[in-house]
């Protein structure tokens, strides 16, 4: 065995499909593509969402829900929580409830929900506070002012 006389293993290789050369070539007349109809036509192409009659799969999904362009979604902090991070008398503000992990970023607002018992006196600055949570926290002596 040489170089020089290597070849290719018998139908390794096939020539490729030459259409529109004439009857003879039994891929004449329409090459292959049929008659009239947008397949027929250059550059056709299917879209990759594209299924035939079949009813599309975005419309045989159900749709459920709805959610507000303008919604405000805030980090929730219960009134139990901070009863369990923080002692007498403390301020707290985004910042110290970023530092005790009860929220995950000061960049979001901040909501204080009224689960749980407090019996320290706090004073908060927060976005929004519920009217349970808030009855909570003047009850136990401390205050909330809502930030802009």
């Amino acid at each position: 065995m040489r170089l020089d006389n290597l070849q290719k293993p018998a139908g390794s290789t096939k020539n490729r499909k030459r259409v529109g050369r004439g009857p003879g070539s039994g891929h004449g007349r329409y090459s292959g593509k049929g008659s009239k109809g947008a397949r027929a036509r250059a550059g056709f192409q299917y879209k990759p969402w594209h299924e035939g009659g079949q009813m599309p799969l975005v419309r045989r999904v159900p749709k459920r829900g709805f959610r507000p362009v303008d919604r405000t979604e805030y980090q929730v902090v219960n009134v139990e929580d901070l009863a369990r991070k923080f002692a007498q008398g403390g301020e707290i503000t985004p910042g110290e409830l970023k530092k005790q992990r009860l929220i995950k970023s000061i960049n979001k607002p901040v909501k204080i929900l009224g689960t749980g018992e407090l019996k320290v006196s706090l004073s908060l600055k927060v976005h929004a506070a519920s009217k349970i949570a808030m009855e909570k926290i003047t009850a136990a002596g401390g205050k909330v002012e809502i930030l802009s």
